[in-house]
């Protein structure tokens, strides 16, 4: 043991300590040279015996590196012929070099062999470069087995002693895990609630004998619909039913287009009007109480968008279906007294009031925001009305109220908003409930109390935690709402005749004089302001056009361009004045032209793309234009589009119509 340390020592200084004895030997010869002699000699004996050693000592090593080589050249390949996981060598043309065992077991045939590894090669060569060893992210699924696949690249000799590149490439067998995980997310909860829309009215148009026969049928129907899913279903109120399913019926569900939507609408017990459902769902939540809460906020959406509808709330994400109806209206006023009466209330404890209508307001924003006006001020309330800028939809409404020192500073911009604003301020946002789309949405972060008044549709961007929300699909306009909330308030409140004008107005402008979307409570509306003073023929005046005008809408409805033989898609060149008020009046006009069902007409406005969509009801312009972030009514829709061209918005909206076409279509 000790001979071997000493060796180790000395083995590798031996030729410094050859320098250190020759360096003595020849101090030695020069004092005494006679006894120099047998020093040279053994001198010259060891430096024989280190080449000697030496010499062994490398063959030796050399000898054993190479049998270590050898052995861990047959383990490497030991290793990879019989390696568990599937391993293949290919050049960077994808043809194959070698593969173990294991790659050739999960192929059926070899082509399909060769075809896929030439593929993958393809796919990954650029994400690898030299020396790397990475997950490509690759997933492929062979034999119903799944696979990720990692990569690298390794450098070998070819005969012509040059070095070449090759791919390595690992497939890792994933297929429990994205199996187990699979069982995971298709046994996952969905909470669903059904709501039977217009349930009193429905009720009432039965005969007292048929009413249990009809919740009969309809709990039948729910029934049949939902039993395949194993699921749960409970009803907790005479028109409300939860149901609880697994996750994986979803899927099914969804490509059926809800059925059941178009299941009910066939009971018919001589009830005078279709039975229709709203269901919300919640889905992907952590717990099912959250699954519930999603459910029932996709129920409001779905209530909001006139029923008819299902509504899948996943996370902050909506998915919609059905609502391809017009939305029915309600018979019964109860509820548009309840809003007058906690109207007024919360008017009366708010210290200042703030009406704000939406951005590029027109006359049923104003008229709704003049008769709001008009009931704050019967209550001795501080108000005003936020407007940044006209437009040609209101400058003549404007223009009147000008001449009128009671308006003289009623109107306020977003700044003189900003200031008097305050937390207990209450603030009445007419005729539109998506925050971006409102005057100053700055305004709804800096109150607590906020009222909605709305006729729109409701879409997934919506204004949360209203104090007060009427928003009633039905309704022809937002007019026919205030005028409604008028006639229920104690005070006989007494408007001027410019409200008047401009609450008819926006009631005319919106059913096309009384052609769309006007029910029995829409004349009634009309007549209430009529028996108020409205002067018909000053409103019919404010809409004139004049002969520029007339010329420039109809050279955009002979401009229109069809699509799917009853489509009219059209433009407004960007240099006509009141760009936006001539497309919405040449998409009217579209559609008095004899085969056409749908029209839509784009403008150019400050940097933004608007499209006016129009339909008799065939045609969802809603569910369309919402594809492209706007929204509205299924016969009347808008949109605005930031940042493109009209010919791109064009295409975009040619695109939201084959999608909408194709879908109706499929079912």
């Amino acid at each position: 043991m000790d001979n071997k340390k000493l060796s180790r020592i000395f083995i590798p200084k031996a030729g410094f300590y050859l320098l250190v004895i020759l360096f003595l030997i020849v101090i030695i010869t020069i004092l005494n040279p006679l006894v120099a002699i047998p020093g040279f000699v053994l001198f010259i004996f060891l430096v024989i015996y280190n080449y000697k050693s030496n010499h062994i000592r490398n063959r030796e090593i050399t000898k054993y590196i190479e049998t270590l080589t050898f052995n861990i050249d047959c383990a490497t390949k030991d290793t990879l012929l019989n390696f568990p996981m599937p391993l293949v060598l290919a050049e960077l043309d994808g043809t194959t070099v070698w593969y173990n065992s294991s790659f050739k077991g999960i192929f059926e045939d070899d082509n399909f062999l060769q075809r896929t590894v030439a593929n993958l090669v393809t796919e990954i060569r650029p994400q690898l470069t030299e020396g790397d060893s990475i997950n490509i992210s690759k997933d492929v699924t062979i034999s119903s087995r799944y696979y990720s696949v990692l990569g690298n690249l390794v450098k070998v000799d070819d005969n012509n002693d040059k070095e070449s590149v090759i791919i390595m490439l690992y497939f890792v067998d994933n297929t429990d895990l994205i199996n187990e995980r699979q069982r995971f997310e298709d046994n996952k909860n969905t909470v669903g609630v059904i709501v039977v829309d217009n349930y009193d009215d429905l009720m009432q148009s039965l005969e007292d004998s048929k009413r249990p026969q009809m919740m009969a049928e309809i709990e039948k129907k729910i029934t049949s619909w939902i039993s395949h899913t194993g699921g749960i279903l409970k009803k907790f109120e005479r028109d409300k039913y939860l149901c609880i399913h697994a996750f994986k019926y979803l899927k099914e569900l969804e490509e059926k287009k809800f059925e059941i939507l178009e299941t009910v609408k066939e009971i018919n017990l001589g009830n005078k009007i279709p039975v229709t459902l709203s269901i919300g769902m919640g889905i992907n939540a952590p717990t099912i109480v959250e699954n519930l809460q999603n459910a029932y906020a996709g129920i409001d959406i779905a209530l909001g968008r006139g029923g008819d509808h299902v509504v899948i709330k996943d996370g902050d994400n909506f998915r919609f279906f059905g609502g391809r109806n017009r939305e029915l209206e309600k018979r019964t006023r109860v509820k548009a007294r309840v809003i007058a009466y906690a109207l007024r209330g919360l008017i009366d404890q708010a210290p200042s009031v703030l009406i704000m209508g939406h951005e590029n307001a027109d006359i049923d924003s104003l008229g709704a925001a003049l008769g709001i006006y008009r009931i704050v001020k019967s209550r001795d309330k501080r108000v005003n009305i936020v407007l940044n800028h006209s437009n040609a939809n209101i400058d003549s409404v404007l223009n009147k109220l000008a001449k009128e020192p009671e308006y003289s500073n009623v109107f306020v911009g977003r700044n003189e908003a900003l200031d008097i604003i305050t937390k207990k301020t209450l603030l009445i946002v007419v005729d539109t409930h998506r925050p971006s789309f409102t005057e100053t949405p700055e305004l709804l972060r800096m109150t607590d109390q906020i009222v909605i008044i709305d006729h729109h549709r409701r879409g997934a961007d919506f204004i949360q935690d209203a104090v007060l929300s009427y928003q009633e699909t039905y309704a022809s306009s937002t007019c026919e709402l205030v005028t409604e909330l008028l006639q229920y308030l104690e005070e006989k409140i007494r408007l001027t005749s410019i409200e008047t004008e401009a609450l008819y107005a926006g009631i005319v402008v919106d059913t096309k004089n009384f052609i769309f979307k006007t029910g029995v409570r829409t004349f009634e509306a009309a007549s209430y302001l009529r028996r108020q003073g409205v002067d018909t023929v000053s409103v019919k005046q404010l809409f004139q056009n004049d002969l520029k005008t007339y010329i420039a809408i109809s050279n955009i409805v002979k401009d229109a361009e069809v699509v799917y033989d009853n489509i009219a898609i059209s433009t407004c060149p960007t240099n006509i004045k009141n760009a936006q008020l001539i497309a919405a009046q040449a998409a009217d006009q579209l559609l008095s032209l004899s085969g056409l069902v749908a029209a839509f007409v784009l403008s150019y406005h400050e940097g933004e793309v608007i499209i006016s969509g129009r339909s008799l009801g065939e045609i969802n312009v809603q569910m369309i234009l919402e594809k492209l972030g706007g929204g509205g009514h299924l016969t009347v829709a808008g949109a605005q589009i930031e940042n493109v061209s009209i010919q791109e918005a064009k295409e975009s909206l040619k695109t939201a119509i084959f999608e909408y076409i194709d879908s109706l279509n499929k079912e």
